[in-house]
């Protein structure tokens, strides 16, 4: 059943508040590198519930007039055509996607930088294609040997190489289409141009996990290792902020190895790091606004588990690493937890065995009920679920059917003798679709399809690995979805 664990609004107010006083800390002007997503956060949604997922842009907007952004991408990965795993897009169309968010949102998009490229080559297209579009475009080279050799980086062969990209405002936002696109680089590297201006500027990190002012060990920190399990990243104390203040932080392992050269970088930079610790970098206030500690909790727990069954299943598809799934489970056993702790679980599998072990899928609403549905001739076993639970939400009684039959056969129709479908059974976007259209003339479903926004926040678990027009269906209803490592076919081919 769902329940709120942080408090939204308390914290848009004070992380804005924050990032305001760390400008002023650092002369009035600051380079903020964005670690993780600045739009859809589902997974501090998840993990904090009540954390609204557009809520950086929320806060952003509080500052709009102070804030501007520029967005930097890797050369390498315009280049190799890097994709975003869950959009699917390469970096550069995201980078596209993201400046057409903020400036919808009302933020100024101040330009974009090209990190990582070589000294002498020609622009790239897509350099071209962001000049033709009105975009200033800014270019950082590379460095050798960076970031350990600091005497070369901090000078005119180093830094001084890299455009500087001119800034009219306070608070210089600096995301990307994800990692490994230089943010970092791009904000010291600004530093040391304001530097040799004269200019004073400052630089922090915006982090949301782990949160540094909860237990090392606490639910919502273990859930960040499992979200991050594939690529190695490790909770940690700060033994920096240890050292320096006789406090425990939690911090991770990539920050807390990279700081002592960071520290050296801005010594060189500015005379003096103002910061002791990479805890001291951030300006996180999500610690400060969880409101019951618990379903915060019984929440990351959940996440834990959804992780699990995720990884299992990318094993089966060939697209993950056993090892993933290990740390998964050492993850699962230090919180108590198994994959029975998840409710739908238990009454999927029920829900199979009842009907000769079909393909079956449970779904939670978010009040606690739990419905299912199982595979049939006419619908499949996600779509027979999902009608089920819209019926539960608009109080229709069970036995009514809410896809006409004069809607359904033409439907069959298309998709085996037309589209080449050895499958007639509909997904969810076609029973979806085939529910719109009985809604014209049907009351009834058209309540159903009035209690489709309702959905969101569900849990489902299916029994046998759905097919991607399913799970993307269901994404898009916000409902989280598991299912057990295992097709549904001896096939080879699972389209």
């Amino acid at each position: 059943m769902y329940k709120q664990g942080f408090d939204n609004d308390k914290y848009v107010r004070m992380q804005s508040e924050r990032i305001r006083q760390r400008i002023s800390e650092l002369g009035g002007k600051l380079y903020l590198e964005f670690g993780g997503k600045l739009f859809d956060d589902y997974h501090a949604s998840r993990v904090l519930p009540g954390f609204r997922p557009d809520s950086k842009i929320r806060m952003l907007m509080e500052m709009k007039d102070e804030a501007e952004i520029i967005v930097a991408i890797n050369a390498d990965h315009i280049e190799r055509n890097k994709r975003r795993g869950d959009l699917g897009i390469t970096y550069d169309m995201e980078a596209l996607r993201l400046i057409d968010a903020f400036r919808a949102a009302g933020l100024y998009v101040g330009g974009v930088c090209i990190t990582h490229c070589r000294e002498g080559s020609s622009a790239p297209p897509f350099q071209k294609r962001l000049e033709s579009l009105g975009l200033r475009v800014y270019r950082q080279y590379v460095i050798p040997d960076y970031p350990s050799d600091v005497p070369l980086i901090v000078s005119e062969n180093g830094f001084g190489k890299s455009d500087f990209i001119e800034t009219t405002r306070p608070l210089v936002v600096i995301t990307a289409p994800g990692p490994g696109s230089g943010k970092m680089s791009t904000c010291l590297c600004q530093l040391y141009h304001h530097h040799v201006r004269g200019e004073q500027a400052g630089y922090a990190k915006f982090e949301t996990f782990p949160i540094w002012n909860l237990p090392l060990k606490h639910p919502v920190n273990l859930a960040y290792e499992a979200a991050t399990a594939d690529l190695d990243d490790v909770n940690m104390i700060d033994p920096f902020h240890l050292e320096a203040y006789g406090k425990q932080a939690v911090n991770y392992n990539r920050d807390v190895e990279i700081f002592p050269v960071l520290s050296a970088i801005l010594d060189r930079i500015m005379g003096e790091s103002p910061y002791k610790s990479p805890t001291d970098m951030g300006v996180n206030m999500a610690g400060y606004c969880i409101s019951d500690d618990e379903v915060c909790r019984e929440a990351s727990r959940q996440e834990v588990i959804r992780r699990w069954y995720r990884s299992r299943c990318e094993v089966r598809k060939g697209l993950g690493e056993a090892s993933t799934v290990h740390k998964l489970e050492s993850l699962m056993s230090q919180m108590g937890i198994s994959g029975d702790d998840r409710p739908t679980v238990a009454a999927a599998l029920a829900k199979s065995r009842e009907n000769g072990d079909t393909p079956a899928v449970a779904m939670e609403l978010p009040d606690g009920r739990i419905v299912t549905g199982k595979t049939s001739s006419l619908l499949g076993a996600c779509s027979a679920c999902l009608l089920n639970a819209l019926k539960t939400l608009a109080g229709i009684d069970d036995g009514v059917t809410l896809l006409s039959p004069e809607i359904i056969t033409p439907l069959h129709h298309l998709k085996v003798e037309h589209l080449g479908s050895h499958n007639p059974r509909l997904h969810v976007n076609e029973a979806l679709i085939a529910l719109s259209v009985c809604a014209v003339n049907d009351p009834v479903a058209a309540r159903a399809m009035e209690a489709l926004n309702d959905l969101a926040g569900s849990e489902a678990h299916a029994t046998v690995i759905l097919a991607a027009a399913d799970e993307t269906a269901l994404s898009r209803l916000g409902i989280n979805l598991t299912c057990e490592p295992k097709y549904e076919t001896h096939k080879l081919y699972h389209g």
